[in-house]
């Protein structure tokens, strides 16, 4: 790299850098102070979800099985109320070339950098992602450059983090590392600036829109093998695009009646830009610390607008604890043969919570899986949470203290899930967007935007805007923390 320029200057071009690194002017789809055409910008792919499958396909991607988790089915029904326990199924993304959904989100986002003719493309990320564009990368032809946040100031990095670092080098691709902080924004519109590469971020359209076809996976698959929708599709929720990609395949497949629930993993109280805090989680995604600030804020991304919208899409939100996921993840290899982890055994923890107080014939679908390995396995992290002096031990979830108890159990009677109050969190998305904004400068447009990405009608919006939207309390778990 050149000369470093100082943050203030390349921030000061952030716009102009980040809309010349995806091809798009996103000034276009703006409709007015605060509004701005989601549809349009999804739109602005270019392809339909047939021919978005194609190209997956020709890379390797998708049409991943379904598989019915029948010995999981039976633990449930095993401590359910007669008559209850649904029927689990589980897609298994990690069938994919890197070995988890994010295939998809790469797969379409360096098409696009080749037919636009980017030299190579750049992702900031510390988990999947970067593996599956560096796979999609090497499969192009393209260069690749991972942007990792990947230690705390003694350059201490966790074992998954290793992993996917290790993961990316293998597929080529040039991986640069930082310690956790503002440093990872700034080295990469650095790098898009001076490369010129496409910036394949997590929040751009192309990237949500790789993951409808999931959706329409998930929709397709349980017609065939069940005659029938899903009556519930759980999604481990992070910033957001998993969700919001998700929910519309099922859209777009016709599952109008079909629940989507995101879950995601407790780490309230742990600040995810905290040196201290950094290597006190086991989990670098599909934590509380990106799912509450990316729903009630979603436009902190790496591009203008972020394509991924979760608010628009959930019907609910829970939480899980850390101790769960792990029982869920060894319930797994151990009752289905099926070493899978970590991130996608949240959506498992909260299936097998949610399934347990459904009826019989109900279907539970946990939509994607992730390839584990030595770092992502799970003695791994249990292992380095033990050595940064958090306590791992058998209990319930309410055991849990993130960063300082981990407590798994150690009877499926134990699994639950919190449930959030989406009320609330509306209320904290709101108050979030009007921020310097008078109520009576609010026009029509403005108000019709906040009611589609609050799920609110324009009229409660206003009412809502009139209170001052300031909620009673923050939405259980909803801490809004930097990240």
């Amino acid at each position: 790299m050149t000369a470093s320029p100082s943050y203030e200057s390349l921030l000061g071009r952030r716009t102009e850098i980040l809309s010349h690194s995806v091809g798009l002017d996103y000034e276009q789809f703006r409709r007015s102070r605060l509004a701005w055409d989601h549809e349009a910008l999804m739109g602005a792919v270019g392809y339909d979800i047939d021919e978005i499958a194609r190209i997956q396909l020709d890379n390797g991607v998708g049409a991943t099985p379904m598989r019915e988790a029948r010995n999981l089915t039976a633990l449930v029904r095993r401590v359910a109320e007669p008559g209850s326990g649904a029927r689990i199924f589980i897609k298994d993304e990690a069938a994919n070339p890197s070995g988890s959904f994010k295939d998809r989100r790469a797969s379409l986002s360096v098409y696009e950098a080749k037919q636009r003719g980017y030299a190579g493309a750049v992702t900031a990320t510390s988990g999947n992602y970067g593996a599956a564009v560096a796979s999609q990368a090497a499969r192009a032809g393209l260069g690749c450059i991972v942007v990792q946040e990947a230690f705390d100031s003694r350059g201490i990095g966790q074992p998954e983090i290793i992993e996917k670092a290790r993961a990316c080098e293998e597929f080529g691709a040039e991986v640069i590392q930082c310690s956790v902080g503002p440093e990872l924004f700034y080295l990469s519109l650095r790098l898009l600036e001076e490369t010129g590469y496409f910036n394949a971020s997590l929040y751009t359209p192309f990237s949500v829109a790789g993951i409808e076809t999931l959706g329409v996976e998930v929709a397709e698959d349980i017609r065939r093998l069940a005659d029938r929708d899903p009556d519930v599709v759980v999604v481990t929720h992070a910033g957001g695009g998993n969700v919001t990609g998700t929910a519309r395949g099922l859209r777009k497949a016709g599952a109008a009646t079909t629940t989507v629930i995101a879950a995601t993993v407790d780490l309230r109280g742990l600040h995810m830009a905290s040196d201290h805090d950094f290597n006190r989680k086991s989990f670098t995604t599909g934590h509380s610390g990106f799912a509450f600030p990316f729903t009630v804020r979603p436009d902190r991304s790496d591009v203008p607008f972020n394509a991924a919208r979760p608010l628009r899409y959930i019907d609910r939100m829970v939480i899980v604890s850390q101790g769960e996921v792990f029982y869920a993840t060894e319930a797994l290899s151990k009752l289905e043969g099926m070493q899978r982890g970590p991130a996608g055994n949240t959506s498992l923890a909260a299936a097998l919570a949610i399934a347990r107080e459904l009826p019989e014939d109900a279907i539970v679908v946990v939509q994607e899986t992730e390839y584990t390995g030595a770092g992502k396995h799970p003695w791994a992290q249990l292992a380095f949470a033990v050595a940064n002096g958090v306590e791992v031990r058998t209990g319930s979830a309410r055991d849990n203290v993130p960063g300082a108890v981990i407590a798994v159990p150690d009877d499926p009677r134990q699994l639950t899930v919190e449930e959030v109050d989406l009320g609330q969190v509306r209320r904290s998305y709101l108050r979030q967007a009007l921020e310097g904004v008078e109520p009576e400068d609010l026009t029509d447009v403005d108000l019709a935007f906040l009611a589609d990405e609050t799920r609110l009608q324009a009229h409660e919006v206003g009412e809502l805007v009139a209170e001052g939207v300031e909620p009673a309390a923050q939405p259980s778990g909803a801490e809004v923390v930097e990240t």
